[in-house]
């Protein structure tokens, strides 16, 4: 069994722009990179530096304009969600109609998966969110809808985590605590984390540190990937 959940070789991606989008923009340039089993990565960089199209390569969701991604741990791209790939987005992902215990179970219902009965309320009390569950995301503040999305994305034990910004909308005590308890939860499964983040307390808590700037991994990827 391979530890490698996902590679890169040479990826770049372009979107359109201009008039009539006839001209377009290199959001990614010849990115190399690897996530192992296990990693704990941050990826860093300024704002449209492509943090979130790279996570979005990763995890599936789309497909680059050149060079190869595999998941050679995984699969195909139609095996990876959402058993295989957790994803954890920078905006509001929430089913609105849903309760948060709903949203946590919907991965187990989407993969015809079995949960113990109140597996989605267990979970979301080991996170210090159990008094949220009959709430609908309206209801929440941002940073709870960051977290109850947090936890759904695990709730599948997935191999791998893709999560952008998680903590962005929390003060800095509750960042920690909440990635205190992410780690945990994590702790010996194997699962590999890649956390996009503006927050250097964050960044410092992983083992790994990518840089992107401009589109391109400028440290990182390959070099530094398990």
């Amino acid at each position: 069994m391979t530890d490698i959940l996902a590679a890169c070789r040479n990826i770049g991606r372009d979107f359109p722009c201009g008039k009539g989008g006839k001209e377009h923009v290199a959001v990614l340039r010849d990115v190399d990179c690897e996530i192992r089993r296990g990693a704990r990565i941050a990826l860093v960089g300024p704002s449209g530096s492509g943090k979130t199209t790279l996570l979005h390569i990763l995890g599936g969701l789309d497909r680059p304009t050149r060079g190869d991604i595999e998941w050679p741990a995984f699969g195909s791209v139609e095996q990876l969600r959402p058993r295989r790939i957790g994803l954890v987005f920078q905006s509001p992902s929430l089913f609105p109609a849903l309760t948060a215990a709903q949203n946590v179970d919907l991965p187990a219902i989407l993969a015809g998966a079995d949960t113990p009965p109140g597996y989605s309320r267990d979970l979301l009390a080991r996170f210090g969110l159990g008094e949220l569950a009959d709430k609908l995301p309206e209801e929440l503040s941002g940073g709870q809808a960051q977290r109850v999305a947090m936890v759904r994305a695990l709730a599948l034990r997935p191999g791998l985590v893709l999560a952008d910004e998680p903590t962005g909308q929390l003060d800095g005590i509750t960042a920690q605590f909440f990635l205190d308890t992410v780690l945990e939860h994590l702790e010996g499964t194997g699962t590999a984390l890649v956390v996009a983040t503006h927050d250097e307390a964050v960044a410092a808590r992983m083992a790994t540190r990518w840089t992107m700037d401009h589109g391109r991994l400028t440290s990182g990827g390959m070099k530094a990937a398990a």
